[in-house]
This record gives C-alpha cells, structure tokens and sequence, in this order.
C-alpha cells in the first residue's frame, strides 16, 4: 500500500515538473529568462556576478557566425539535436574508447536554462527533450539569442554584453571579427582558457575560427539566424 502511495505521488510530482519545465519554456519565449542554476552557483561559490541582456539585433553578426563556426555548423539545418554528431561521437568512443561531446547550440541553451552542470543521464535525457521542443516553439533566431545572453564567457561574465565589455571594453554590437572569434574560442571552458592573455591553444584556435566562420557566412549556414546576405 505505502509502495504504490509513493509510486503515485512520485508520477505526480513528475508529470507537475514536466508541465512547470513547458511553461516555462513558452514564457521564455517572450521575455528573458531572468537567471541560470550555473549563475546561482557561481553566485554562492562567492564569485560576482555580470550579466546583462541584449537583443539579438544588438550583438555582432561577427559573432553569431563565430559561435556556430565554433560550437555548432549545422545550427540552421537540425531540429534541435544532431542525431549524426552523436552517432559519431559512440563510434569514436567504440574506437577509442572515449566519448566526446556532441552537444548542439540548442541543446547548450537548454542545459543551460533549463538544467545545471552534471547530473548525468537523467540531465542528458532532459536537455534533449527540451531541446528538440525549443527548437521547434522558439525557432533558431531565438534560440541563439538566449544562448548568448546565458552562455558564461568567465569570471563570472554571463552574456555577450558582459563579456564584450568585460574582455574589449565595447558592446557586443561593436565587435570585430578578431574579438568574436576570439570569445567564441574559449566557449568550451571559459575559466580554463583565457582571452587576455591569450594562450598558445587560444591563439590557434582563433585563428581557426576565423576561417570557418568565411565559409558560415560563404554557404549560408547562418541564414537561419542573419538572414540572406
């Protein structure tokens, strides 16, 4: 009797957190999101916290082509996840022995909204979800717009607004090419690598970021967020 009490309260309580988790995404469709679970973190570990929101049309195109060069070059073309990246990602971890990531833009966006760092397999399944549903209500334009007002660029800096000022001393409007690339190129660990002074890996890795982001703007990979050219 207590078993199947609990079993039933425990299916409520999930059912309740996977309607709050889709409300919530559809509120955020309209208004900013007003913190991250990794904000709060960083917050309560002591560090300060800078953050402040910008619309997409007041960041850098530089930018925008820097990070899916950087993070993700099929942004425009998968529906949330990129099912051939993780097909990829387990034949290399058979081979290697090791798995690498294969996490999309959007699935970084709801990680990062949604969900906190860690958390394993039940994290995972939940960031896919949720992915594949932002993705389809939010569409690309605003999905790269909530991931770059929540990604941690380091030091506490949270959006490309506090990162630009931060780094460059200049809105994010305002970045070159060089600068965007450089920003992106410390994405996949922002506290670990640095943007002043750039390190050896950092500088190369700009460099390389650079030229892709030629061939974004060249094949349109883009257009979904920046329109034609």
């Amino acid at each position: 009797m207590k078993i199947g009490y609990w079993l039933w309260w425990g299916l409520k309580f999930l059912a309740g957190l996977f309607i709050t988790f889709h409300i919530y995404a559809l509120i955020l469709f309209i208004v900013p999101p007003p913190g991250t679970a990794n904000m709060a973190g960083r917050a309560l570990q002591g560090t300060t916290v800078y953050h402040t929101w910008v619309p997409i049309e007041q960041v850098s195109p530089h930018l925008i082509r820097a990070v899916i060069a950087a993070e993700d070059t099929k942004f425009c073309d998968h529906s949330g996840m990129d099912f051939e990246a993780i097909q990829d990602a387990l034949d290399e971890r058979e081979r290697r022995g090791r798995l690498r990531g294969a996490s999309t833009l959007t699935q970084q966006t709801a990680k990062n909204v949604f969900f906190w760092n860690g958390g394993g397999f039940v994290r995972k399944a939940g960031e896919s979800w949720m992915a594949l549903f932002i993705d389809g209500f939010w569409g690309k334009a605003r999905v790269m717009e909530v991931y770059l007002n929540v990604a941690e660029w380091g030091d506490g800096l949270y959006g490309v607004e506090a990162a630009a000022y931060g780094r460059f001393g200049k809105p994010a409007r305002d970045l070159t090419t060089f600068e965007a690339a450089r920003l992106a190129a410390v994405l996949p660990s922002p506290n670990k690598w640095r943007v002043n002074p750039a390190g050896p890996y950092v500088r190369q890795r700009t460099a390389t970021i650079q030229a892709r982001m030629n061939v974004v703007r060249r094949d349109g990979l883009d257009t979904c967020v920046l329109g034609s050219s």
